[in-house]
């Protein structure tokens, strides 16, 4: 029995905001959707389109506050091929939340308050 990694999934407030957020910051793309035939939810799959990997956002049609995150360290973790231009890239978007600058990593936060993780691609 072997296993492999397929996707990981957070849940959402704004759907549209995220999707947003996940091309612009990261460059994953839609790969693909499934919506609940009621509307109570919807799944928006997205890739970067060189692994098969994917990012599962769920939006809940009745979730009116925002989600509690609590105390936990889980986190996504991205690699880029150009630490400086994703940093400034990052920062214009304002979304950087932390740097350790000994570690070489950054991370920037979602809309929903996630962190990821950026680290060298070597």
């Amino acid at each position: 029995m072997k296993f492999t990694f397929y996707h990981n999934n957070i849940n959402v407030l704004d759907l549209e905001k995220s999707v947003k957020f996940y091309e612009e910051a990261l460059g994953l793309s839609i790969t693909r959707e499934k919506e609940a035939k009621d509307g109570s939810f919807k799944l928006v799959f997205m890739g970067d389109n060189t692994t098969p990997h994917l990012l599962e956002l769920t939006w809940l049609r009745d979730m009116d506050r925002p989600y509690n995150l609590g105390d936990n360290e889980f986190h996504l973790a991205m690699r880029v091929d150009d630490m400086d231009a994703a940093l400034a890239h990052h920062r214009d978007m304002n979304c950087v939340c932390f740097e350790n600058l000994e570690m070489g990593v950054y991370f920037i936060n979602d809309p929903d308050g996630y962190w990821i993780e950026i680290c060298p691609a070597k």
